[in-house]
């Protein structure tokens, strides 16, 4: 072997027995050549004549959005695409034109500033998407150079044809067809977790002719021809032939290494690049996620075109009065308006043609009343939100130091989105719970073991109000306790350090953990430092029970290609001895047969089956002599699972010589079958083979519910969020997790919904599909109808939604998923079980569409990824199922409970932020808007603007956004503890108190206000009278410059008013604004007369002199905020919002009195009907109920 390493000589193919075996030509290949199958590789001799005419893909993998060709083109074609900036390009390009009311450069220059802001921010992202692609595509790797020699290369240099070797714990660079590995016979092991999520480890094998190539030297000369299908998305079908040596074999998945898949428990591979590039499958697969909008964003857009609509209204008044005024201009052959001097004028001021000049002086106001707009709106949103991104990255409190994970919002369209979640629907394994098995209890020959107490029995025991008293036992270890060894928490002095040998049945506890011990497929890792067996197990599940073996004197240490040796407890000496039994045969597990077995040789020669399945198919596999303990195993079965923890039944029997015999030549005999009910013909033999089974026992392993999941329920529920569970568990098991988290609880009406029917049972025998759905159809929508009648019944009681997976693919149908969610969404909690990816995502959608609300999915495997993609916002668990959640997620958290954070704190920041910040913006460009309205009106629609060019340019971009922008990032209504002290305040977002038409025309109705007062003040305080002391009236500049200045003032001063909390940076852009056009009109006004026009000198020389000046600002300031101050400071005073209550409580210093905090958290707009809080208020009410009924009693004894 390369490298000197001693090579492996494993021939692992017989633990395979289902997935494994010489593959065969079936009808798929006959396909070969035809279209869609027309790939044709010659595996190494990348440069060949015929390769380089196919023109293949390079290896080079590319993510980003833009290149730098098509940055420019395409990121301002994505620019204009707003509606707001095209109508803002549209009016600087007529700007060039003698319609403007302004100069061309004052009009182009903020439209450059906000598009060039956001160009650079997309620019900086893609760039961030530019540096991954660089870093995978620099990856190396081994490449055959030729003459047998491996060089390193990077992944980006690979061609199709060429031959890698890939190393353990390396991920494979490319799709190849595997030719051989470090095991005799071509095996290897796989990780798919960044394609599928799975941590279970897959099983690939060559093909048996290219099997013997271990050396790098053997490829030399070697040379063959792969003909298969063209590139495709699909990742679990393959079809090909190779020709190598004048002979064809077949090529299944089977011998595909998957590009991003990972090498593990192998040393190396060899392989022939087949897809690169942009062909691989992950990238075919890599289809961009959904465009997702916050419902915030789409109502701005709509109250966007509600000011385009006014400017349109305005500018159409404006040039019917215009042109009006103009046809009227001319009497007795004079000019009322002389002073626009018509005779100079072609057209714009011609009487005779007052319509052309209406319709011309309509694109002049279409230009003039663009400032209605808000041009820079967009781009400080933008920018707001990666800011609140940032901090939500940040946050401390949602850094899971376990595993080094921060929360990541991995896009920022949707933080405000966070604050108005209506419901969430939560997958259960690796969500709620840990995803990680621990060994807990098991029953063996009739008697239970394991004082381990889980989190679903800790509830059950808050739910009865009773300690728990099981078997007799008291105190018991908490499963929840840290475990010295993961994946074992089991505690029983009865069975630890050897002394299950003392017990009554030791005979059967040996022969359950031998069963343990050997009945896997998991591959032993020792620690050559200390000497520790670790092992790689393709489930949770598998490596506890190899866990709990070896902690209880059942060591599985090695594994050869026939053999799996165990140190094992001797019934006899009670010493540790080395067993070694020969594995002549493993019969998988799949969810068709629900258990696995394996065929060994004992050291005596004797042959023994042993398997473990679920109860469902293994109690009615037992011989009639091996029930001896059936009935105690089925009372402890269901006790495990009332405890929500999962269960497997073991058992096991002798064989024959000739009856293995028969079995294994059938065996073979269907294992080599080419038709198409191969699989059928063996799992048909392996359960003629799987009978007459002696019962060992039960084992019980807890997927254990994460920290602070009960906590972070019960707070969502007081936020009135509702909580959907989607689980592909079975129904119990999933009740169970319901009450252990608080979804369920005594008190509750349960409203289940199944098939168990014995009138499907009798037609699922009888295969009559039509029948049976008919049948299923009508039973689903009786007990939807039924349910509905209950809920709508009148009662108090609470009700719960259970339904598994066949009754959930009627309820879905068109013509009853109304129904099923109008059913649903009246209850206080779902639960779905059984449920496949496509009915998470189906699910997800209808709650979406049919109810209008927010939705919010959590997930943390491959499954939940449709479901995450279809909600509003999707939510990945970074946790052990692999990234396909989190890559496809909206944002990703470490934990589930961290969602109590993200939700009611930045949740509710960010929108209250966005919502205020919007409002504020139309606000002030409102104020802007009518106020040049106003004086358009009042110079009889000259077209004139009040104000000089770059006053009007600089408005939105330097003088009044940037202390907008500090709102949007910094400002808080409550803290971070008050906001998850009072969850109820999150209802603020979720009925959209903040931005409802009502608000946003409120403020628009403020600025309307705002310019009238300032513009008739102004007005009239300088109209026809002394400016200053030199007696100057006031001009257009004055007037327009001291009008300016009160907008100035007034619009940051709102912000002010309107400020829950103020930082130091706020006091700094909101001062600093004000301050700065100070500074502006003093710099513009010295330059020269040319530029500055009329502001020359403006400053200097006429406003600051004049007392009038300062006095008119002043007084036009405060009494345009007056109504606003008045009316915050009533409604403050007699009609507090909810959070305006809480700021009271912290205020007056009540906010650690918990009777006054309990009166305002009494204040619900809903009660609680989920969580902890629901289930002491139901057992308070329960208690009042029966005390009441006692004292009544005691009355009418009286």
């Amino acid at each position: 072997m390369g490298g000197g390493r001693k090579r492996i000589r494993l021939k692992l193919s017989r633990l395979y027995s289902f997935r494994c075996g010489k593959a065969s030509f079936e009808d798929d290949h006959s396909q070969i050549g035809g279209p869609g199958f027309s790939r044709v590789v010659f595996a190494n001799e990348p440069d060949c004549f015929e390769a380089g005419i196919r023109h293949y893909d390079d290896n080079y993998v590319s993510t980003t959005k833009y290149n730098i060709a098509t940055f420019l083109p395409k990121s301002l074609f994505e620019q204009f695409r707003r509606v707001a900036n095209f109508y803002f390009l549209v009016t600087g390009i007529l700007s060039f034109t003698r319609l403007a009311p302004y100069t061309a450069v004052s009009a182009i220059i903020p439209l450059v500033i906000v598009i060039a802001a956001t160009m650079v921010k997309e620019g900086i992202e893609d760039w961030h998407r530019k540096q991954q692609d660089i870093e995978v595509n620099n990856r190396m790797v081994k490449v055959h150079q030729g003459d047998g020699v491996f060089k390193q290369t990077e992944w980006k240099n690979l061609r199709v044809g060429d031959i890698v070797k890939v190393v353990k714990d390396e991920f494979f660079p490319a799709d190849l067809l595997l030719l051989s590995s470090s095991y005799e016979d071509g095996i290897c092991y796989v990780e798919t977790m960044n394609l599928d999520g799975e941590t279970n480890l897959k099983l690939k094998q060559g093909v048996e002719t290219t099997s013997i190539l271990h050396e790098e030297s053997e490829f030399t000369n070697f040379k063959s021809m792969i003909r298969c299908e063209d590139p495709n998305a699909n990742l679990y079908t393959f079809v090909g032939t190779l020709e190598y040596e004048e002979n064809q074999f077949p090529l299944t998945p089977q011998q595909l290494l998957l590009r991003d898949s990972k090498l593990r428990n192998t040393d190396f591979i060899y392989g022939a690049v087949v897809f690169t590039g942009h062909d691989t499958k992950v990238m075919q697969n890599a289809t961009p996620p959904p465009s997702k909008r916050s419902n915030v964003e789409k109502k701005m857009d709509q109250v966007i075109y509600l000011c385009f609509g006014i400017v349109f209204v305005m500018a159409s008044v404006g040039s019917i009065c215009f042109g009006i005024w103009t046809r009227d201009d001319l009497e007795d052959g004079r000019m009322k308006r002389w002073y626009l001097k018509p005779n100079d004028s072609e057209i714009f001021f011609d009487p005779r043609n007052a319509v052309a000049a209406a319709l011309l002086h309509f694109l002049t106001a279409i230009m003039l009343y663009s400032y209605f707009i808000p041009i820079s709106l967009y781009v400080s949103i933008e920018v707001v939100k990666v800011l609140q991104s940032i901090f939500i990255n940040k946050d401390i409190h949602m850094y899971y130091e376990e595993t080094d994970k921060p929360a990541h919002a991995r896009t920022s369209n949707l933080n405000e989105e966070l604050g108005q979640v209506d419901t969430i629907l939560s997958d259960k394994t690796g969500t709620l719970t840990c995803n990680s098995m621990e060994f807990i209890k098991f029953s063996v020959a009739g008697t239970a073991y394991g004082h381990g107490v889980t989190e679903v029995e800790r509830a059950m025991e808050r739910k009865t109000g009773s300690p728990l008293r099981i078997n007799g036992l008291e105190g018991r270890k908490d499963s929840s306790s840290k475990s010295p060894v993961k994946g074992f928490n089991f505690e029983d002095e009865r069975i630890m350090d050897g002394h299950w040998l003392y017990e009554p049945r030791a005979d059967v506890i040996q022969k359950f953990l031998r069963l343990l011990a050997v009945c896997h497929t998991a591959i032993p890792e020792i620690d050559e430092d200390t000497g520790n067996v670790s092992y790689e197990a393709e489930s949770p599940d598998e490596a506890a029970f190899v866990i709990a073996a070896r902690e209880l004197g059942f060591e599985f240490y090695k594994r050869t290609q026939t053999t799996i040796s165990v140190r094992e407890l001797d019934l006899q000496s009670g010493k540790k001895v080395e067993k070694e039994y020969n594995l002549l045969n493993v019969l998988e597990f799949n969810s068709t047969r629900k258990r696995m077995s394996v065929i060994v040789r004992d050291d005596a020669g004797k042959l023994l089956l042993l398997s473990k399945g679920a109860d469902s198919v293994m109690f009615e596999r037992l011989a009639k002599s091996g029930r001896q303990f059936e009935g105690e195993t089925r009372t402890h079965v269901n006790q495990y699972a009332d405890a929500g923890l999962r269960t497997l039944i073991l058992a096991y029997r002798e064989l024959d010589e000739a009856e293995y015999s028969n079995f294994n030549s059938k065996f073979n005999v269907a294992k080599s079958s080419v038709s198409a009910d191969r699989e059928t013909l063996i799992e048909k033999v392996a359960a003629d083979m799987e009978k007459d089974l002696i019962l060992l026992g039960a084992t019980a392993v807890e997927d254990k519910l994460q920290n602070g999941v009960p906590d972070c329920i019960d707070k969502l529920a007081q936020a009135g969020i509702k909580i959907w569970v989607l689980t592909g568990d079975k129904m119990e098991t999933a009740i169970n997790i319901g009450f252990a988290c608080s979804l369920l609880r005594q008190g509750m009406k349960q409203i289940i919904i199944n098939l168990e029917l014995p009138e499907l049972q009798a037609l699922e025998i009888a295969g009559d599909k039509a029948a049976i759905n008919k049948v299923s159809k009508a039973h689903v929508l009786r007990e939807i109808t039924e349910g509905k009648a209950l809920v709508s019944g009148g009662s108090a009681d609470a009700f719960a939604l259970i339904i598994d997976g066949k009754s959930l693919t009627y309820a879905l149908e068109d013509d009853v998923k109304n129904l099923f969610l109008d059913l649903a969404v009246s209850c206080a909690s779902v639960i779905c079980c059984r449920s496949s990816p496509k009915q998470k995502a189906l699910v997800t959608r209808l709650v979406k569409n049919g109810t209008g609300r927010t939705t919010l999915a959590i997930g943390d495997g491959a499954n939940d990824v449709g479901m995450l993609q279809e909600a509003h916002i999707g939510v990945g668990i970074s946790g052990v199922e692999g990234m396909q959640a989190v890559m496809s997620s909206d944002v990703a958290i470490a934990q589930f409970r961290y969602l109590e954070r993200l939700l009611l704190v930045h949740g509710h920041w960010c929108y209250r932020r966005i919502s205020s910040m919007i409002c504020y913006f139309f606000y002030k460009n409102v104020t802007f808007g009518i106020s040049l309205f106003l004086y358009e009106a009042y110079t009889s629609f000259s077209g004139q603007p009040a104000y000089n060019d770059w006053f009007l340019s600089l408005y939105n971009v330097f003088f009044t956004s940037l202390p907008v922008i500090a709102l949007g990032v910094f400002d808080q209504d409550v803290s971070s503890r008050d906001a998850i002290k009072f969850p109820l305040l999150y209802q603020e977002g979720v009925q959209n108190v903040l931005f409802s038409w009502r608000r946003i025309l409120t403020w628009m109705i403020n600025g309307v206000y705002s310019a009238i007062m300032i513009f008739f003040f102004c007005t009239k305080a300088m109209d026809i009278q002394a400016f200053n002391d030199d007696g100057m009236t006031a001009g257009r500049d004055i007037f327009g410059a001291t009008m300016y200045t009160c907008i100035v003032w007034t619009v940051n001063l709102q912000m002010v008013l309107s400020i829950n909390y103020f930082t130091v940076l706020q006091h700094i852009l909101i001062w600093g604004s004000i301050a700065f056009w100070y500074i502006f009109l003093m710099i513009y006004g010295a330059m020269s007369p040319g530029f500055a026009n009329n502001a020359y000198k403006i400053f200097v020389e006429a406003l600051a002199p004049a007392a009038s000046y300062w006095l008119i600002t002043l007084f036009t300031v405060i009494t345009t905020l007056i109504p606003y101050f008045s009316y915050s400071t009533i409604q403050m005073r007699f009609f507090p919002m909810y959070h305006q209550m809480i700021q009271w409580i912290r205020h007056e210093g009540q906010s650690e009195d918990p009777e006054f905090c309990d009166m305002v958290r009494q204040r619900s707009l809903r009660p609680q009907t989920v969580g902890f809080t629901a289930r002491v208020a139901a057992r308070s009410s329960r208690w009042e109920g029966s005390l009441g009924a006692d004292i009544l009693s005691d009355r009418r004894s009286t």
